[in-house]
């Protein structure tokens, strides 16, 4: 039986509520990622794109990833905002102790999922949004259940202890070839294409595994 919730008809049920745009804080992953979540909410928001992903190691490819991200914002001709948070690595590291071998996809992205999701939280309840999202769902390679349970969990949570309400938008922006088009649009600004999601951990554990070359041709942001 499948049971799974189809989070894309649930976002396109809740812009029907609006009267005009709305503001959300939107986490982004990168800058390739983000160019179909961008796409696909553009006419419902005003977009700030936050980048908090303090699980992105060597700090080079932190740097090269944020830039590149800066890069499609003023190349893509839109009016996105872009809230940068500083590289917060020990965070990450604190969360994913003793999670250090968990395969991908696993305990310690949900982990990471988690962390990133709650900053996103906070800074858009600081900072007046009516709705906080990520661009996570766009990967074929994210679970898009999980994400959205953890931000649902964050929305509820946050609302319990804070005046000022906020509201995650479920979704799954890979559906309607929302993957496709993140392909697309990356070649198209020739974005850097990373071959890795971010964290060391599961780098290493790619390389380690016999079918690591596989992994890496079916990651999400190594397009070809």
């Amino acid at each position: 039986m499948n049971d799974k919730i189809n989070y894309n008809s649930l976002m396109e049920q809740e812009f029907k509520k609006f009267d005009g745009k709305k503001k959300i804080l939107l986490h982004s992953c990168c800058g390739p990622c983000s160019t179909a979540v961008i796409d696909c909410l553009k006419d419902y928001f005003e977009i700030t794109i936050l980048y908090y992903n303090p699980n992105i190691e060597p700090y080079e490819e932190y740097l090269k990833r944020k830039e590149e991200q800066k890069r499609y914002i003023n190349e893509s001709n839109l009016v996105i905002n872009l809230m940068d948070i500083d590289y917060d690595n020990e965070s990450f590291k604190k969360i994913a102790k003793n999670l250090e071998n968990e395969v991908e996809g696993g305990a310690r992205c949900h982990k990471c999922y988690y962390l990133r999701l709650e900053k996103t939280g906070k800074e858009a309840i600081k900072n007046h949004y009516d709705y906080f999202g990520t661009t996570l769902t766009v990967s074929p390679y994210k679970n898009a259940q999980v994400i959205n349970k953890i931000g649902k969990e964050l929305e509820n949570r946050l609302n319990e202890t804070n005046e000022q309400q906020i509201k995650f938008l479920v979704s799954d922006f890979k559906k309607k070839n929302g993957y496709k088009k993140s392909i697309e649009l990356a070649k198209k600004y020739n974005l850097y294409r990373q071959d890795y999601c971010g964290c060391l951990y599961g780098k290493i554990l790619n390389k380690e595994n016999e079918n690591y070359e596989y992994k890496k041709e079916e990651n999400h942001l190594n397009y070809k």
